[in-house]
């Protein structure tokens, strides 16, 4: 299993706000950091508010190129709906001559919808815009010279997509949340899927999964190739009392506020708990105990090929997010091996 780490690019660390400048240096800072310690992927959001700094996730990831050798880098997700693939194409072929063949892409619809009125876009076409620039991004993934047609972009006749990327195929994950469409969608068309679970327990997304492979299978595609990846907010310490101790005050303020926008109760002590108990989402203890959550979370679902963390949304400081992905490296990722291999 590749274990990794997804950012949001927060400028905000408990009661603290950071300038945006220290922000994005201290991040870049984790980035290397986390290819240091072993890690095998790390992945920029994409947002266009306030309180992140991801609006432009190709922009960080070259920066993170130049400081670091071998992680892979991804966006995570890619608004899709809302951009040009060409552009989208360009820029990650881009990154990938600059990391020397480490990029990717996670492209989804997303989860925040501010970036459709901000590009001039109908939330009414969500899932078409979606269908329509998926097929386009994969058809200039696949074909240098572009002949297409459709409904919401100009037509391409037999023009060339450059700059082409050093790996021979820019690997595009689909990023999904609860749609049974959308794993459908995925397995398909034969991409790897990247599946966020944030709330709940991760074993009922076990019937969209099987939904996803099935899909895969009747396509024509190898177990090989339908890739399973899950997203879940995590963190880890030196023991399961200190992880918790360090993640729930931050965790309960956001959460409460984003309930407060979107309709859902405050977070409870005991809500909480529930979440970090054995088959809950949350990732979050010591070495051991998160090492067999993630094993635990890949055989519920059948086998998961890549996990990533989204941990700097709680109100951690930068000293703690530099000790988690210690952590991961030295004692996660060894302890998930052993079990795997």
């Amino acid at each position: 299993m590749e274990v990794g780490i997804d950012s949001f690019a927060s400028a905000m660390y408990g009661s603290k706000e950071l300038s945006s400048v220290d922000a994005m240096e201290q991040l870049l800072d984790r980035i290397e950091a986390a290819d240091h310690a072993g890690l095998d992927v790390f992945g920029i959001g994409e947002h266009h508010k306030k309180e992140f700094l991801d609006s432009a996730t190709a922009v960080i990831l070259a920066a993170a190129a130049a400081r670091t050798k071998r992680i892979r880098l991804t966006s995570a997700v890619t608004v899709l709906s809302a951009a040009d693939p060409v552009r989208v194409y360009q820029s990650f072929a881009t990154l990938d001559l600059i990391s020397k063949g480490r990029a990717e892409l996670v492209v989804g619809r997303g989860s925040s919808i501010e970036a459709y009125p901000l590009f001039g876009f109908n939330l009414n076409d969500y899932d078409a815009l979606f269908k329509e620039k998926l097929d386009l991004l994969l058809k200039i993934r696949d074909n240098e010279f572009i002949t297409w047609q459709g409904r919401f972009r100009a037509p391409l006749d037999n023009l060339p997509v450059y700059p082409r990327p050093l790996q021979e195929k820019l690997p595009i994950w689909l990023g999904v949340g609860g749609t049974p469409e959308s794993f459908a969608r995925a397995g398909t068309l034969g991409l790897p899927l990247m599946v966020a679970v944030i709330g709940g327990e991760t074993h009922r997304f076990r019937p969209l999964v099987d939904l996803y492979r099935e899909a895969g299978k009747r396509a024509g595609f190898t177990p090989e190739q339908l890739k399973v990846g899950l997203h879940s907010p995590g963190y880890v310490a030196t023991t399961n009392e200190q992880a918790i101790s360090d993640y729930y005050p931050g965790y309960a303020e956001l959460w409460t506020k984003l309930g407060r926008e979107r309709g859902w109760p405050p977070v409870t002590r005991p809500q909480f708990d529930s979440l970090t108990a054995p088959k809950g989402v949350l990732v979050v203890g010591g070495p051991e105990q998160v090492a067999e959550k993630l094993l635990r979370h890949s055989e519920a679902l059948g086998g998961v090929d890549r996990f990533t963390f989204q941990m700097d949304n709680a109100g951690l400081s930068h000293k703690q997010l530099l000790k988690s992905i210690e952590l991961i490296g030295e004692r996660v990722i060894p302890l998930v091996n052993v079990q795997t291999n």
